[in-house]
């Protein structure tokens, strides 16, 4: 039986305490080689919320090893590399097992390890921390080598005699990861296509589905958050796959497909303005008004009379 309330692990010494390997050599930054977890011990706690950044390769997994993060299970049966940040909920529940394919590593850093730097504000900005786990980073042999050899470079050099330039040159080489992490994301979303415009014509489907609800509509547009969760992705990968896809974030999309939707009510049929507008989820026609004349540079009324 799961604990109801999630275990908080504060430190990342705690952590290795946990999982029963040696000592941090660093007490706010540390690679773990996956190898070791064979010899984690039955009965860690179910749910587990870490204080630090997590990122981890996980390369050879076979069944039943999983891995939870929020409300997703993912089983590592190719190299992903996924991303958490401090307060998220997760659950690591290893069994019995041996494959001499395991292989990867996981990079804890703490917070206070960023402070003073520029990175303390500027990783907030690298969305992918937000991802779940079936939007991990699908990655390339050659682009595992790349982060394989940044990390493996930050281990170097904390392991090293630490002097004055040590802490400078781990978080140059923590951004790079971070930059390369975002630019393999992005080729992810070109290369990964038929997923990808699947996911594109759900979401259309999901925005056609709301629009002919009458009754759904009159509580006001569907959120990105609504439309992330019909579609089981996170609010932030979906607009970044949109952004990539169509140019528009979601919220841009759902304006859009609005647009749609309100030039067919004014072209073919007799309804008002304000009609339209409450039908589509507006409490004050000026605001649909303002919004249409924004997107098309005429007015519902202009765009009408184009028609008679």
């Amino acid at each position: 039986m799961e604990n109801s309330q999630p275990y908080r692990i504060k430190t990342i010494s705690e952590f290795h305490r946990l999982l029963n390997l040696p000592k941090p050599e660093h007490p706010l930054i540390s690679v773990i080689e996956i190898k070791p977890f064979e010899h984690v011990p039955v009965g860690l706690p179910g749910n587990i919320v870490n204080g630090f950044y997590s990122i981890a390769l996980k390369r050879g997994f076979k069944a039943p090893v999983k891995f939870k993060y929020g409300q997703q299970v993912y089983d590592f049966d190719e190299g992903v590399l996924s991303f958490m940040s401090p307060g998220q909920i997760s659950a690591f529940n290893p069994q019995k097992y041996s494959s001499p394919q395991q292989s990867g590593w996981m990079l804890l850093i703490h917070p206070d390890f960023l402070w003073h730097t520029a990175l303390t504000k500027t990783i907030k900005r690298y969305a992918f921390f937000d991802y779940s786990v079936n939007e991990a980073l699908f990655l390339s042999d050659k682009e595992e080598s790349v982060l394989n050899q940044i990390v493996g470079n930050i281990s170097q050099e904390y392991h090293n005699n630490l002097d004055t330039f040590s802490h400078d040159i781990i978080i140059s080489q923590l951004e790079s990861l971070l930059n390369y992490s975002e630019r393999f994301y992005q080729r992810q979303f070109m290369t990964r296509r038929i997923t990808n415009h699947q996911l594109l014509e759900d979401l259309n489907d999901q925005l056609i589905t709301y629009f002919d609800d009458v009754d759904r509509m009159q509580t006001g547009l569907p959120s990105v958050k609504y439309l992330a969760e019909q579609l089981h992705v996170s609010p932030d990968y979906l607009s970044g796959l949109l952004k990539t896809l169509t140019g528009l974030t979601t919220q841009q999309h759902i304006h859009e497909k609005l647009i749609e939707r309100a030039k067919q009510q004014l072209s073919t049929t007799n309804l008002s303005v304000s009609e339209i507008a409450y039908q589509l989820g507006f409490e004050h026609s000026q605001s649909f008004s303002k919004l249409f004349k924004t997107k098309t540079n005429q007015s519902p009324l202009s765009f009408r009379k184009a028609f008679n």
